[in-house]
């Protein structure tokens, strides 16, 4: 593979301006997560009194110390549920991908301080998502459970639907059947049917005094059958080790079923990995903390792709797949954290596509082809390459900056419609683990093209920068405009206006986030070492299967 020489100069007016745009950004997403994960001094001190933690102190006393711990949704709900008195915090539950007696696994804590970690619609969402992460790569899964089940004045966003409260349930059942451990421990509340998931887990423990389980509390109970019974008789830890059986350990302190936890992980057998090729891992020759400076500061200015994917892979070195075909995609080779890779991405300025002679053998002159966009040839590329990776077992990586594919009469004439779905086609059934990061744009179809949520990447994070939508706010607000014939001239800078305001804000990454649609916002430095993790995870799943394509309209 062949070192890449940079051609970015850190000490330039522009270089500095972009840098400083980007600490801007980064200050804000430090901000609002610093605002999610802080807990309230007197809430935290109600817990402590009755010895129990937050869901982020469980957490890290669970996770062997000095390891990387990968957070999932922290920005979920972010921004979503202003109608609630303090939000909705993380969604209410904490979920990490993390290393527990040296073996990666999936954690998720409800967050009692939240709601009594009552669930809303974004809670599943985001409990599925980590439920999803767990089976597609074989990891076990840690619930830390203390909930009080269903926000019943929003029971309709959660119950009965396909990707609702029941799927979770349907899940546990789903990993049992693949031998995938799942270890619950109840720390606080387990109401009506989220009593179901530690109930369909591989093992499950109790604390004494602070945990209870049942399908109807003391006040459903006494109110449907006449009944008056106290919590601990009814559900509590005691009761379900002694006699109804449903609990399987019983602990005094928290620190204790902590330690039970790291027990029943280190018992594991070992995994069985996937044959992905890796070496050992070498550091980018290029400095990785230059990514703050490359994207300009303007949502359309243009940046050289593979400044970017140098300060990603080892030794900033890699092998572009057809270099001088399809210009606008950037295709290549190369290893990370010594994984074998291969990496799309969209270019970030204009380039020329080499046009071939005429009928009468004239030289034509080059054609200008606008680099976010993905034109008939760049598509062909890139079905080509992503088929290769199949073929050779290399996870794919999409790095976004995707404003769509072509149109116009030459596009359409040149078939644009089936290129685009043979690289949809071949992207989708791709069968190697996908890793996909949002950097700038993304557009339309390319989104899909792109290995956007809908495509299953295993991991999907974007930086501050990212922009999700349909199409540009501008040009959708024209677009609608087109239509809007009976508006006077005023009317229509007000139209325009609006629904530019709109689509800035339901393109913005926090958006994205609070909803799930990505698994974070990072910072653009960590985007290395938050794909090595993924690639870490993904090897955990040796279940690779055939590659097939549908029919292919070449």
């Amino acid at each position: 593979m062949q070192k890449y020489e940079s051609r970015l100069d850190a000490k330039s007016e522009k270089y500095k301006r972009r840098r400083g745009a980007m600490l801007t950004r980064l200050s804000e997403l430090n901000l609002r997560l610093k605002e999610v994960k802080e807990v309230n001094g007197k809430s935290l001190l109600r817990l402590q009194k009755k010895g129990k933690y937050s869901a982020r102190e469980k957490i890290a006393r669970i996770v062997d110390k000095g390891t990387e711990v990968l957070e999932i949704g922290s920005l979920a709900a972010f921004g979503m549920y202003e109608d609630i008195p303090g939000g909705y915090p993380s969604a209410g539950t904490v979920g990490v991908v993390a290393v527990v007696a040296g073996r990666k696994v999936v954690i998720i804590a409800n967050d009692p301080l939240v709601k009594s970690g009552a669930w809303v619609e974004t809670t599943c969402k985001k409990n599925l998502r980590l439920q999803e992460i767990a089976m597609e790569n074989r990891l076990p899964i840690i619930y830390l459970v203390d909930s009080a089940g269903v926000n019943l004045e929003r029971q309709a966003e959660i119950f009965p639907d396909q990707s609702h409260f029941g799927r979770i349930f349907r899940n546990n059942a789903k990993m049992a059947a693949l031998g995938i451990p799942q270890i619950s421990c109840v720390f606080g509340f387990c109401v009506a049917g989220g009593a179901y998931l530690p109930g369909m887990s591989s093992d499950l423990a109790m604390v004494s005094r602070n945990s209870s389980m049942f399908l109807a509390g003391p006040f459903l109970v006494q109110s449907a059958l006449g009944q008056a019974v106290d919590m601990e008789t009814l559900g509590g830890a005691s009761m379900h080790n002694a006699i109804s059986g449903v609990a399987d350990y019983q602990f005094e302190k928290e620190d204790d079923a902590i330690l039970w936890i790291r027990d029943q992980v280190a018992a594991l057998g070992e995994p069985v990995l996937a044959r992905f090729s890796r070496t050992s891992a070498r550091p980018p020759a290029l400095n990785p903390e230059e990514l703050l400076g490359v994207l300009p500061v303007d949502a359309s200015g243009t940046y050289e792709m593979r400044e970017i994917i140098a300060r990603l892979v080892d030794d900033s070195s890699f092998e572009e797949f057809k270099p001088n075909y399809g210009p606008t995609l950037v295709t290549c080779f190369a290893r990370m954290g010594g994984f074998a890779v291969g990496i799309v991405a969209n270019e970030g300025k204009q380039v020329y596509r080499q046009m071939p002679p005429d009928i009468h053998g004239n030289p034509q002159p080059p054609q200008l082809q606008i680099g976010n966009v993905i034109y008939s040839d760049s598509a062909n590329k890139a079905s080509h390459f992503i088929m290769l990776c199949n073929e050779r077992l290399i996870p794919l990586i999409f790095l976004h900056d995707v404003t769509g594919f072509m149109v116009g009469k030459m596009a359409e004439n040149n078939g644009i419609i089936k290129d685009g779905s043979e690289m949809v086609n071949v992207q989708a059934n791709s069968i190697v683990p996908k890793f996909t990061v949002i950097i700038r744009n993304s557009f339309g179809a390319g989104n899909y093209a792109m290995c956007g949520k809908a495509y299953d990447p295993r991991l999907i994070f974007s930086w501050p920068t990212a922009r999700l939508a349909v199409m540009d706010g501008g040009i959708a607000a024209d677009t609608v405009l087109l239509t809007k014939r009976d508006l006077d001239e005023e009317a229509k800078k007000e139209f325009r206006k609006k629904l530019v305001a709109k689509y800035e804000a339901e393109t913005s990454a926090y958006y994205s986030a609070a909803r799930m649609v990505v698994d974070g916002i990072i910072d653009p430095r960590a985007t290395r070492q938050t794909l090595i993790s993924g690639l870490e995870i993904a090897q955990n799943n040796p279940d690779v299967p055939e590659y097939k394509t549908g029919v292919l309209r070449m």
